[in-house]
């Protein structure tokens, strides 16, 4: 049975102020108005909802049960508006530490400046967060992502801190930081490659692990050694002249960062954060 919403609001509001008068009031509308809302719900539903003595009402027992229920109802529906709609203001992100640390986290003050109406909330974590209105940025196998879902597919270089001499032009042995991902179904970091195309095979290296490529950054930066890992992560300390590379070439790897069911963002925020990060990425 279809019955009007607003004869329904009206319905809730005079129950729930017990005057329809004061309904009439809250809904900017006139007690007549209210009263005739009613009346036709009460038609179309067959039922008393209301007694009525004079200018008071009180609801019948019928009318009890249905306020309860339109109250429950609006009650939910208001919830699931602020929700929408705090939703469209708002972008809330979850991805690795590494990349929360290293990029969206010195990025985010940009892009918030860029989109004042826009707040950005980043939280990490490796699996992917179910959560209604959350963007989960990944890092993974390339062939499992979706094609347009991957927003940068990733290269690594070794890196170290900026000033330091080329480690390669001496037999000193070399200290290396790598990472050993938590998640043993990823691809390993490239590194027999990356010596390859670099002719470095026969390099007296020292290979150090870290389960998260943040903490070799960190060692590097620290002129604590060198250390191998994705290009996305180290961009900004390039720019900035705290970290640098040799003159190696970077190679090309079987990861990527993707999001997986981009294309089910819609509101407005998330289509301007993921063009947005898509963009930082990929500089």
């Amino acid at each position: 049975m279809q019955v009007s919403l607003q004869a329904l609001k009206a319905f809730e509001s005079a129950a729930r102020r017990g005057s329809f008068k004061l309904a009439a009031e809250e809904l900017s509308l006139t007690p007549t108005a209210i009263s005739h809302h009613i009346g036709n719900l009460e038609s179309r539903l067959n039922v008393s909802l209301f007694h009525r003595q004079g200018r008071r009402i009180s609801l019948t027992g019928t009318g009890i049960r249905l306020a309860k229920a339109t109250s429950e109802g609006f009650r939910k529906i208001d919830s699931a508006l602020e929700e929408v709609m705090k939703a469209g203001n708002t972008v809330r992100v979850t991805t690795t530490s590494s990349l929360a640390a290293m990029v969206l986290i010195p990025s985010q003050h940009e892009f918030e400046q860029a989109n004042p109406d826009i707040s950005v909330e980043i939280s990490t974590g490796e699996s992917v967060d179910s959560q209604s209105y959350v963007i989960p940025i990944r890092f993974g196998d390339v062939s499992v992502a979706e094609d347009s879902d991957v927003i940068r597919s990733e290269s690594f270089n070794v890196f170290g801190a900026y000033g330091m001499n080329s480690p390669y032009r001496g037999n000193e042995p070399i200290t290396l930081f790598s990472t050993e991902w938590k998640n043993k179904a990823l691809p390993p970091p490239p590194l027999a490659a990356w010596l390859e195309k670099n002719g470095l095979e026969g390099a007296n290296i020292q290979l150090k692990t870290f389960d998260q490529e943040l903490f070799g950054i960190q060692q590097a930066m620290a002129g604590n050694g060198l250390v191998f890992c994705s290009t996305t992560l180290v961009e900004r300390l390039l720019k900035a002249n705290v970290l640098q590379h040799f003159d190696t070439q970077s190679v090309t790897s079987d990861l990527c960062y993707y999001v997986p069911g981009r294309d089910s963002f819609e509101t407005r925020s998330a289509a301007k954060f993921l063009n947005w990060i898509e963009d930082i990425l990929n500089k």
